[in-house]
């Protein structure tokens, strides 16, 4: 699944965390950050260690090491523990956040079970989170579509021998490249974005593009039993010109461009829609 995904809120912070061995799997800095409120929490959690290893106590044994992603957009490998381990930590914190943590983190998980059990309650849920986030209806149902194919895609990379996350990347910027004449950290500087997930961040027809492109690469690299990275590598270039033709054409009929710089930093993207369909209203009458 995609980042946004392996991200969990708190109290209106973001816990990053990974399904590891069927459950889930928290980064411990980021939980001491939101028990602490810690300008320095990866210093705390180090200094936290030291503290309880003295008195017999070792908590890193409650942790593994999993591939994070940073503030940087690149991945590290991250202290993280089990809802059992974090449960542990907690106890070390003295914090007034430490019973709600664990309210939370038992509804969390109880949460995994569920959607493991029917699959479309993980829809509904992100549904509802990019619906408090000031998404119009129109925009989530082509972002968790988007997702979807996504999903697909990858899927159909590792049964074909792509693994690893920088052959993803470079698969991924092929498709880009080839649909809208960038890779995505030009789109993302072309946008203005650091950190954020760029896909949050495109309109309707940027996110139509994108799922073309992706969904002919899954078709391509099935159709031509693709394996390996090179011979997919080629299926990226295909499948991202397929949305490249198209989107071509259609700036030429339109008159305007596809990709555009606008984001949702300043505003919601349903106030954006509102204040763009008033705009052309307003043309249209004049």
């Amino acid at each position: 699944m995609e980042q946004n995904n392996s991200l969990a809120i708190f109290q209106g912070k973001e816990i990053r965390r990974e399904w590891f061995n069927d459950e889930w799997w928290f980064s411990v800095v980021d939980i001491v950050g939101a028990l602490t409120e810690s300008s320095n929490p990866r210093n705390y959690w180090s200094m936290l260690k030291t503290r309880e290893s003295e008195q017999g106590i070792e908590l890193s044994t409650n942790c593994v090491q999993l591939k994070l992603q940073s503030a940087d957009g690149k991945y590290y490998e991250t202290d993280c523990a089990s809802t059992e381990g974090i449960f542990r930590i907690i106890q070390s914190i003295p914090s007034p956040k430490a019973e709600p943590m664990k309210l939370w983190l038992a509804k969390v998980g109880y949460e995994r079970i569920q959607e493991i059990q029917d699959p479309e309650l993980a829809q509904k849920r992100m549904k509802e989170i990019y619906k408090a986030k000031g998404y119009s209806d129109d925009w989530i149902e082509k972002r968790v579509r988007g997702i979807a194919i996504r999903d697909e895609l990858t899927d159909e990379w590792n049964k074909r021998g792509v693994k690893n996350d920088k052959e993803f990347a470079i698969l991924t910027a092929e498709i880009s490249k080839a649909a809208f004449g960038m890779t995505p950290t030009e789109y993302k500087e072309f946008k203005g974005l650091k950190t954020e997930n760029l896909r949050d961040h495109m309109n309707d027809l940027e996110l139509i593009f994108n799922m073309l492109g992706e969904a002919s690469t899954t078709k391509i690299a099935r159709n031509k039993n693709a394996q390996g990275f090179v011979e997919n590598k080629g299926a990226a270039v295909q499948g991202g010109a397929v949305a490249g033709v198209a989107r071509k054409e259609l700036e030429q009929r339109s008159g305007e461009k596809v990709a555009t710089p606008e984001n949702y930093l300043d505003a919601p993207e349903k106030e954006k829609r509102k204040q763009l369909k008033g705009k052309k209203i307003k043309a249209i009458t004049m």
